[in-house]
């Protein structure tokens, strides 16, 4: 055959495919019927192709943080129970009968983290499934959150039961769970003024402060219960005065003055955040995220994030452990 006649042959069989496509999308002829599932081979195919973009994008082994942290495995558990469970379901649980009938099935945790590492859990966390009931995380920027729900998982995998789960994520209210001051990585909220609390929670919920796991907490609520929440967890004590700084906290680009000319007992406005007695983890973790330009929510953002270009690591950690050791 010529290669004209090989070429007319492509372009016929091209273009039979191209009208048996359009045909199927034109006249339904292809069931979605989640009742009717996958052929042998769609699943086949869609699953390996999973399995291997999963291992072809997840990150390098290197970059695993330790996820061995009780107040890492803590929050992970949390924000699984309030937005994964209904799903997954919990260690030694069922899934709702509907959440059984979806196409294709999510599977029970402990089936879901059996055969994945936590760099490769960590990728899944973050980006979702295409074409399954699978979410990417709420705020793309915020990787660093995802190691919080791999630490749960890997957990999860270790052998954590029902009568662990429970002991994490049980017996409290959705917001004083995480927020009693007892968990290094979550800040306290005893602490904070109303006004500073309320514009936190819009901030999440519009997404202009990135958190996927306050994004889920910020709409679960409504959002004109936010005021009286704030209220209630709140205090509208004085800001509190904070003792002069040993000489290695004033030092370059970690000098503690200055963050006290805005957080400190002389300013009164209550849309700051006293830092004092803060969580050190949290503390450490948000300069991280304004340096980085990650950080953001209301109309002082860009100061906050000047403010932070150029700090080291060794001067964030001075910073968090002086205000976090303050009363």
């Amino acid at each position: 055959m010529t290669l004209r006649g090989i070429l007319t042959v492509v372009a016929v069989l091209a273009g039979l495919g191209a009208a048996g496509g359009g045909a199927v999308v034109a006249f339904g002829l292809y069931n979605t019927s989640a009742h009717s599932g996958h052929w042998a081979v769609t699943e086949w195919a869609l699953h390996t192709t999973f399995e291997n973009a999963v291992a072809l994008r997840a990150p390098a082994e290197s970059e695993v943080p330790d996820l061995s942290d009780p107040a890492l495995i803590e929050l992970g558990a949390r924000h699984y129970d309030g937005a994964c469970a209904m799903c997954h379901a919990s260690p030694g649980e069922m899934a709702p009968a509907t959440i059984a009938w979806m196409e294709p099935e999510p599977p029970q945790v402990e089936q879901a983290v059996e055969p994945w590492t936590a760099a490769e859990m960590h990728w899944i966390v973050h980006e979702g499934v295409k074409m399954s009931g699978m979410p990417g995380w709420p705020a793309a920027a915020r990787e660093d959150e995802v190691w919080a729900v791999v630490a749960f998982l890997q957990a999860v995998q270790q052998g954590m039961n029902a009568d662990g789960y429970a002991a994490l994520t049980g017996g409290e209210s959705y917001c004083s769970g995480c927020h009693d001051g007892g968990n290094s990585r979550i800040p306290r909220l005893d602490i904070l003024s109303p006004p500073y609390i309320e514009e936190s929670l819009h901030a999440y919920r519009l997404g202009t402060r990135a958190s996927g796991i306050m994004a889920q907490a910020a709409t679960v609520m409504s959002p004109d219960r936010y005021a009286a929440f704030a209220q209630r967890v709140g205090t509208t004590a004085p800001r509190p005065a904070t003792p002069n700084p040993p000489p290695v906290a004033a030092q370059g680009r970690g000098d503690v003055p200055s963050c006290l000319s805005c957080h400190g007992a002389g300013n009164d406005n209550p849309d700051i955040p006293t830092l004092n007695g803060q969580s050190r983890d949290y503390l450490a973790t948000q300069l991280w995220l304004w340096r980085d330009g990650v950080r953001g929510g209301g109309e002082r953002a860009p100061l906050m994030t000047a403010a932070a270009q150029g700090l080291t690591d060794a001067e964030i950690d001075i910073l968090a452990d002086y205000f976090s050791a303050l009363p």
